[in-house]
């Protein structure tokens, strides 16, 4: 006998047999029901005194029975994507009158349903059809289209699959239309929650648009939602859940990006919920991490960093890797299968590990040569995206061109260069901080952050064109501390070029530095001075030539 769903408590083996031969109905494809069939619904579910849903595929099979309303139906994973429908439609019978309710209808909007149909039942007998369709993606109803109810038989002619496919052609269209305006990137929504931060709140949201430019995606829609208190299973609330699944359907989005750090609950609650993919900010920076690594090392580090996130959240779905029978301490394979992946997890985390060690081991050696050679070293530090790589090209030999991208220079460079009064000094890039910095990134990359705790001298890049650059030089600050760096810094203003005159002002009035712009070489001279000074009051010595010309 097929599984029956629902609300199946009390009846009696013969009316789940009768609702089992359920399955065996087919009706055609372009139609949404037949008269045999509506017969047969409406006296089992009089018999039963309870609804009957049907989950029917596009060859018109019935591939789900269930008893209850629409909702009590389970619904598996269709075809659905942004220019398509799930592939399923739910027919179901309604004991009282009345049309569809709105939980009938979430169901159809939340699973892209081909579309959802109620039959009315009077004295055993199918009466008023009510039926409804998703509106197209960009109309100005709402999310679904109801048609007028009518008496069963009137829909009998009705070809449900070309309504379907004019549907289907329609989003085909509307997405293609969005992919010539803004790209094939995978398109998201982002969901910034504000604690109570105020303006900050915005800021980190506009962060998150970087963030998701810079991976690749297109954010089209940003929202910010007031939450004091987090709900602990669909962070946002699960009303507001069926908002933004509305809105991504509208925008074409397939992807939810939340601001904030997610649970593994609340990752699969709600892509369970809304049925799109679902990332955090923590998940989005190692995906950058990952686009940008290219040397072996920094491969490893963020390998690393994305297995220990992976780790925790590492857990079974359904009932195929829950606990199986036994006695105490008896393990079902299901759990066992779940071991086996953790198992593997840490051994790649422990020889990442080792590997990392070996790296480690190189960096001292050559930090003890350059010690041995007795030349200063300047390391570059600041926020993602401050101009760091593009001023170390101007003040050191070489160097590789920078980028407008968050987190584009992952391996940190070593350069030459000169500053008059000191002579041949050593500057080396870092890779940039960020607000909230995922603690399996600080903890990967702490053998490449201890550069920056070992240099003579560091260079706090800050980009004084940027909103919120006093809120970005505290987070740089606060993450030196955190590592327990110690070394005396000179502050660059950079991309003054492109800076507001007033914005410039209060950054100098509150905070003094350098300004400067690398790409046009306004303010490196007086940059270079300013490095020269807070060497030789550290004790660095002068070098012989070190009143030798510049070079480049």
């Amino acid at each position: 006998m097929e599984k029956i769903f629902g609300k199946t408590e009390g009846l009696k083996k013969s009316e789940l047999k009768r609702l089992s031969n359920l399955y065996r109905r087919r009706i055609p494809p372009e139609r949404v029901l037949t008269p045999e069939l509506a017969q047969a619904l409406a006296g089992l579910s009089q018999e039963i005194g309870r609804p009957i849903s049907l989950l029917l595929d596009r060859e018109g099979r019935v591939v789900r029975v269930g008893v209850g309303d629409a909702k009590d139906l389970p619904i598996p994973e269709g075809t659905r994507g942004e220019r398509r429908l799930s592939g399923f439609r739910l027919l179901h019978t309604h004991l009282a009158k009345g049309g569809l309710s709105r939980p009938d209808l979430s169901v159809l909007f939340l699973n892209r349903l081909d579309s959802l149909a109620a039959l009315e039942v009077e004295g055993g007998r199918p009466s008023t059809l009510h039926l409804a369709f998703l509106s197209p993606p960009k109309a100005l109803e709402e999310d679904w289209r109801i048609l007028p109810p009518k008496p069963y038989f009137q829909y009998l002619d009705f070809d449900h699959k070309a309504e379907v496919e004019a549907l289907e052609e329609e989003m085909a269209r509307q997405a293609r239309v969005r992919e010539l305006v803004d790209g094939s990137g995978e398109r998201a929504i982002l969901v910034g929650v504000d604690r109570g931060e105020g303006p900050e709140a915005e800021v980190y949201l506009a962060e998150l648009a970087e963030l998701t430019r810079t991976a690749g995606g297109v954010p089209v829609k940003k929202v910010l939602v007031f939450r004091p208190h987090l709900d602990p299973r669909y962070l946002v609330g699960l009303g507001k859940l069926e908002e933004l699944k509305s809105l991504a359907y509208h925008e074409n989005a397939s992807t939810l990006i939340f601001g904030l750090e997610l649970t593994p609950t609340q990752a699969r609650e709600i892509e369970k919920v809304t049925g799109l993919k679902v990332l955090d900010r923590t998940q989005l920076i190692l995906d950058i991490f990952a686009l940008h690594a290219k040397t072996p090392e920094a491969q490893t580090q963020v390998e690393l960093a994305q297995l220990r996130y992976l780790l925790p959240r590492l857990v079974g779905k359904g009932k195929e890797l829950s606990r199986l029978g036994g006695g105490i301490g008896t393990r079902g394979p299901g759990e066992t299968k779940l071991e086996v992946d953790r198992r593997r997890l840490q051994e790649r985390i422990a020889h990442l590990s080792h590997k990392l060690q070996e790296f480690t081991r190189r960096r001292e050696e050559a930090r003890r040569q350059r010690k041995r050679r007795g030349m200063p070293l300047i390391a570059v530090v600041g926020y993602t995206n401050a101009g760091k790589t593009t001023l170390l090209q101007v003040l050191a030999r070489g160097g590789e061109p920078g980028e407008d991208k968050l987190f584009a220079t992952l391996r940190p460079l070593t350069r030459r260069g000169f500053l008059p009064g000191v002579g041949e000094v050593l500057f080396t890039d870092t890779v940039g901080f960020i607000r909230q910095m995922p603690k399996e990134l600080l903890t990967a990359f702490r053998a490449t952050l201890e550069e920056v705790r070992e240099a003579d001298l560091l260079i706090h890049v800050l980009d004084a064109s940027e909103e919120g650059a006093m809120g970005r030089y505290r987070v740089v600050e606060e993450l030196l501390a955190e590592l327990g760096v110690e070394a005396p810094r000179v502050l660059a203003l950079s991309k003054v070029d492109r800076a507001a005159p007033y914005d410039l002002f209060y950054l100098q009035e509150r905070l003094g530095g350098v300004p400067v712009s690398a790409l046009k070489g306004t303010g490196v001279p007086e940059l270079r001075k300013a490095l020269a000074e807070a060497l030789l009051r550290v004790g660095v010595r002068p070098q012989p030539w070190a009143q030798a010309p510049q070079y480049t």
